[in-house]
């Protein structure tokens, strides 16, 4: 009864605060990175998970971000990783504004997220976090012991979801990162010459 309670409390909850979930824009950057560093402070950066991220592309269609009255409170993405052996997801990270942050709106970003992956055919979500915040959604240690990740972590944060049975069965090793290299920011381009 207390799961159906809570679960109809974070619907009101949304419901009652209009916000959108919408796929990341290049236009979000600098508000996601501000969010961010708000949440986990500027040594984000040198996080065990942050490995997997750096320099790689978040799955194509799997970064999203959430927006209240034209401004960015929100924003979770998924990036693509070999798990010992078997093609998966690294969620992360999941960052909602403080003044959000009563009205489900991370619950909403994570749903949406495993939603999407789902549909696009992808088997298993992996994620380091807090077990009893996670397990809403379907996450566990099951299947995470013979994994590793490329840095210190904690063993009993290292979660994962089948999104289809079976998609991590026998994973064992080390998670490393399989996506695709990520576009250099506009400024650090190099600029075309002109022909003169």
């Amino acid at each position: 009864m207390t799961n159906v309670l809570a679960t109809n409390l974070t619907a009101l909850n949304v419901a009652a605060v209009p916000f959108a979930i919408r796929a990341e824009k290049s236009s979000d950057i600098a508000a996601r990175e501000r969010l961010l560093d708000a949440c986990f402070g500027e040594g984000r950066h040198a996080r065990t998970c942050q490995r997997l991220r750096d320099g790689r592309a978040p799955a194509e269609g799997l970064a999203f971000s959430a927006v209240r009255q034209g401004r960015l409170v929100g924003t979770v993405r998924l990036w693509h990783v070999d798990a010992g052996g078997r093609a998966a997801l690294v969620l992360g990270p999941l960052a909602v504004d403080s003044s959000c942050r009563e009205f489900g709106l991370g619950g909403a970003l994570m749903r949406a997220a495993l939603a999407e992956a789902a549909a696009r055919g992808h088997g298993a979500v992996i994620l380091l976090g807090d077990a009893p915040y996670y397990a809403r959604f379907g996450f566990t240690a099951d299947k995470m012991a013979d994994l590793a990740l490329p840095g210190p972590f904690e063993r009993d944060r290292l979660l994962g979801l089948e999104l289809r049975d079976g998609a991590l069965d026998g994973a064992a090793g080390l998670i490393v990162a399989t996506g695709a290299a990520a576009k250099p920011a506009r400024a650090d381009r190099p600029r075309l010459r002109r022909a003169a």
